[in-house]
């Protein structure tokens, strides 16, 4: 009995490391150099590898995953079963996978807003900006930066 209990147990551990260990898949708009630099920054703070995949259907795969067409950016993540749409900051990624918010399914960076993560320019101040969460039913205001 305590053997089953200790294999189970084990058998869960492996599945949550296994799941923390898939790589993440970032679809980009093809050469787009920004989405390097999120990934970069992605790559570094989950520590992780980041696949990135020039993907000219990428419109077909927002839909695919639920992205609204207005929330649109120049990349499409997915990370742990969420979508990440745009220079969503690393911090706002790791609290919305933490939270798992009823009815959210990910978050968004509409545009390319100068002072999000792969958009700082040196010497330029941070455009404000918001953090969209979004899912099947609504969308909200889950952080706003800059400004």
């Amino acid at each position: 009995m305590k053997l089953k209990i200790v294999l189970a147990a084990l058998g869960a551990s492996l599945s949550v490391v296994s799941i923390a260990a898939e790589p993440i898949v970032v679809h980009r708009d093809p050469g787009c150099g920004c989405c390097e630099q999120w990934a970069a920054q992605v790559r570094q703070q989950f520590g992780r590898r980041v696949n990135m995949i020039d993907d000219r259907g990428r419109p077909a795969f927002q839909r695919v995953h639920g992205v609204p067409a207005r929330l649109s950016s120049c990349h499409t993540a997915i990370v742990d079963g969420m979508v990440f749409e745009g220079h969503v900051p690393i911090a706002d990624m790791k609290r919305v996978l933490a939270l798992r918010p009823r009815g959210v399914s990910g978050l968004a960076v509409i545009g390319m807003p100068v002072g999000s993560p792969g958009m700082e320019v040196p010497g330029q101040s941070a455009q404000p900006f918001n953090v969209i969460a979004f899912g099947a039913e609504r969308e909200t205001i889950f952080a706003r930066h800059g400004g």
